[in-house]
């Protein structure tokens, strides 16, 4: 009876595997509309519980329902999440969704928030989007009580494989790894940073600069209005592209990463960057074709970190990485067997739920219909001591029964 509440468990996932990231993006349920739009849809549908995960490449739902999940309940259930998307993107979501039932749902689960399912394997970060997901959901009534030993189950093994295995001490994204060369030289947190182009990219790396404590940001873009946001967010300011070769205020950092074909950063707007300072800079490039000149780099004292640089950095992590996966599978393994146990534990406590409340009304049939006269022929002193013995007595007989069916549960489990 454990394992069959666990056939009702469905997870349907839309992941950088079977979709453009900007496809996925379409899914995305903003947090404060969640409640509005997954409520209904979870009484419509039926549905006893539901979660849903939403990250930057994947869109996930968990839900547990007693009926036929196929490509008909799909359609109904997207239809039912997204009334204003295109039927073509509708039809493409149902056909290409990865699609994940009972204790397969569970591993799934187990697998996202270990981060092996990731687009980069090892980025830590799922696992606080997991939990977060989950806490936001329960917050506004969507989960029960499944979703909830499982999203315990799953953080707890997450949480074994960060600190057991490797698999994310080596940094991969480039936005990491550039702050970690950064690291590396010591950069002080009161350094003068250009940051050229606030696109996807440089957001990321000007967020985490910030994160970590720089505060010292000058902002230029082709468009001065993401120039702007950009630098509001940083609590920097903000120019137009065009008059990078105005700006007098010096540098000790360059991150550039603009889509232009050229090189951004000449020479003669080096220079006039400088204005006279000939202390060694340090010029993170992201972009591909780089920003930076490479005359630049022969000419004056500069640590130059190139994409390409980074990306080689990023490789060898990776594989560094992929070396421990064996051992994930190790833990992931062990915790699949723990959740059978742990399902089978919660399913006799489901079940004996009734005993405290019966083990209450025995006493209180016994205390105030069969043997009343008895007790009240007592004097004061002896029905304290009564009462002491009776009380427990329904502790223990309560605490007894649960505490034997499970170590039965763990002995022949």
């Amino acid at each position: 009876m454990a394992k069959e509440v666990l056939k009702y468990l469905h997870t349907i996932a839309f992941t950088h595997r079977n979709f453009e990231v900007t496809k996925i993006g379409l899914l995305h349920v903003p947090l404060d509309e969640q409640y509005t739009r997954l409520n209904p849809v979870k009484q419509d549908v039926k549905l006893e519980e539901l979660l849903m995960l939403s990250t930057c490449n994947r869109v996930e739902f968990s839900f547990v329902y007693n009926g036929t999940v196929d490509t008909e309940f799909m359609h109904q259930f997207l239809r039912a999440i997204y009334p204003s998307l295109g039927e073509e993107d509708l039809t493409s979501f149902v056909i290409k969704l990865e699609h994940y039932q009972g204790m397969n749902a569970v591993d799934h689960a187990m697998s996202v928030a270990s981060s092996i399912d990731s687009m980069i394997i090892g980025e830590r970060e799922i696992i606080t989007q997991v939990r977060q997901a989950y806490e936001h959901c329960a917050s506004i009534g969507l989960t029960g009580d499944l979703l909830r030993i499982i999203n315990r189950h799953v953080v707890e093994t997450a949480k074994k494989v960060y600190t057991r295995t490797s698999i994310s001490t080596k940094p991969v994204s480039v936005v990491s790894l550039a702050y970690h060369q950064l690291k590396r030289l010591q950069i002080p947190l009161d350094a003068r940073f250009l940051i050229i182009g606030a696109g996807v990219t440089n957001t990321t790396m000007g967020r985490f600069l910030k994160k970590h404590g720089f505060k010292n940001f000058a902002v230029f873009n082709r468009t001065l209005e993401k120039a702007r946001l950009l630098a509001n967010e940083l609590g920097g300011l903000a120019y137009p592209l065009q008059e990078l070769h105005l700006y007098r205020d010096g540098f000790d950092v360059i991150i550039s990463c603009t889509g232009a074909d050229h090189h951004v950063i000449t020479p003669a707007l080096y220079e006039q960057l400088l204005q006279g300072d000939q202390r060694p800079k340090t010029v993170i490039d992201i972009a591909i074709p780089q920003d930076l000149d490479p005359e630049i780099i022969a000419k004056h004292p500069v640590k130059h970190i190139s994409v390409s640089h980074l990306q080689q950095i990023s490789h060898e992590n990776l594989q560094e990485r992929s070396k421990e996966l064996a051992h994930v599978e190790l833990i992931l393994n062990k915790a699949h067997k723990e959740f059978e146990q742990v399902l089978q534990v919660r399913h006799v406590e489901l079940a004996m739920r009734a005993v405290p409340e019966e083990i209450k009304r025995i006493k209180a049939d016994a205390v105030n219909e069969i043997f009343k006269d008895e007790i009240n022929s007592l004097d004061a002193q002896s029905r304290e001591v009564l009462e002491k013995v009776l009380g427990y007595v329904e502790k223990k007989y309560i605490a007894g029964p649960m505490k034997l069916a499970k170590e039965i549960l763990v002995k022949h489990g």
